[in-house]
């Protein structure tokens, strides 16, 4: 991929437990970059719902999506980079986050390998029994949308340099205007 805009808004995404959190921290430490944790911008039925085990409807994530696009609209309107996690399992939700400068990461892995690191994660709100109707409901980044596909297979720390040496990023890149 071709280098990417001088200061890029960077929307990690996939299914709960694909390492977004982990990954876009590594990412907006090395890079110094602003972030933002999708999660935190749910408003709190949301997060009672998803911490009840019921799944999300559009018409929950619709206020939640227009946050984290106000976020993005921030930085690019402002010329400042930035990382914000948001699962985007839908186009159009992705549509709703899309604009000049926005890149989608998507993180992608097996059921069954992102099944066993929701196992192992603890104090999150997204129980491992909503994973499967995040499966149910992805729709994988295609066509004309901005994203790179990236395999959950590695550490972490690999895959937030793999980011950053497939849309040449460095920390120069930072710089405010």
């Amino acid at each position: 991929m071709a280098k990417t805009a001088q200061h890029p808004v960077l929307v990690i995404m996939g299914v709960s437990g694909s390492g977004k959190s982990t990954v876009a921290g590594l990412l907006a430490g090395r890079l110094g970059w602003d972030f933002a944790e999708g999660d935190d911008l749910h408003p709190e039925a949301n997060v009672a719902k998803m911490h009840a085990g019921q799944p999300l409807t559009d018409e929950d994530r619709w206020p939640w999506l227009e946050s984290i696009a106000g976020w993005i609209r921030q930085r690019t309107e402002s010329g400042t980079p930035g990382v914000v996690t948001c699962s985007a399992l839908k186009k159009r939700y992705r549509d709703v986050l899309r604009g000049d400068g926005v890149v989608f990461v998507f993180l992608d892995g097996s059921k069954d390998r992102i099944s066993d690191r929701l196992a192992a994660r603890h104090g999150h709100f997204m129980p491992p029994a909503l994973l499967a109707s995040q499966f149910e409901a992805l729709e994988a980044p295609s066509g004309d949308e901005h994203f790179i596909t990236l395999s959950v297979s590695s550490a972490p720390s690999d895959e937030a340099q793999e980011i950053i040496d497939r849309l040449q990023l460095d920390a120069g890149d930072a710089r405010r205007p």
